[in-house]
């Protein structure tokens, strides 16, 4: 005996996948921001735990700690957050010291990235502070839920704005 099954419904469903897969590069470009922002303030709360000492030359085989014209360079600089880059599907972007120019020290102008690569790298000279490795560390966990928080809440709104319009 054959089994007869009728499913109503299907064309609101695809209709619906449709629009949230229209919809997905904004969703996903909003929740990269919101993600990329808390990165940035754990980068900037990494910064202002950078250790210091008064300048001094380091001599032979010795290091030395940054200064404190150093650390505060790199605190006024503040991580940024790069411009997205859209290709198809994916949204991307980076938090970081990349285009924060230059400043002054010593007399001299020096580009702010070489500053923090120095600090957090280490140098012949200067000992090393992983701040913005340790600052991605802590934060990842949040980032990541707070971006999947944010994609669930833009979802849920796109279907329930869906629903509204078919009454």
């Amino acid at each position: 005996m054959p089994y007869e099954l009728k499913v109503a419904g299907m064309t609101e469903i695809s209709e619906l996948l449709t629009e949230m897969a229209d919809k997905a590069p904004a969703v996903a470009a909003k929740a990269l921001y919101e993600g990329a922002g808390l990165m940035a303030d754990e980068v900037r709360k990494g910064a202002g735990q950078i250790r210091t000492a008064p300048f001094k030359y380091a001599g032979d085989g010795q290091t030395r700690l940054p200064s404190p014209e150093e650390k505060e360079i790199v605190q006024t600089a503040a991580a940024g957050i790069a411009k997205f880059n859209k290709n198809g599907t994916e949204v991307d972007t980076s938090v970081g010291f990349r285009n924060a120019g230059y400043a002054e020290l010593k007399g001299k102008m020096v580009p702010i990235p070489k500053i923090v690569n120095a600090i957090a790298s280490g140098t012949s000279f200067m000992k090393k502070q992983p701040f913005v490795r340790k600052a991605a560390a802590t934060a990842t966990p949040q980032v990541l839920e707070k971006m999947r928080a944010c994609i669930e809440a833009e979802f849920e709104a796109i279907g329930k704005e869906y629903k509204a319009s078919l009454k």
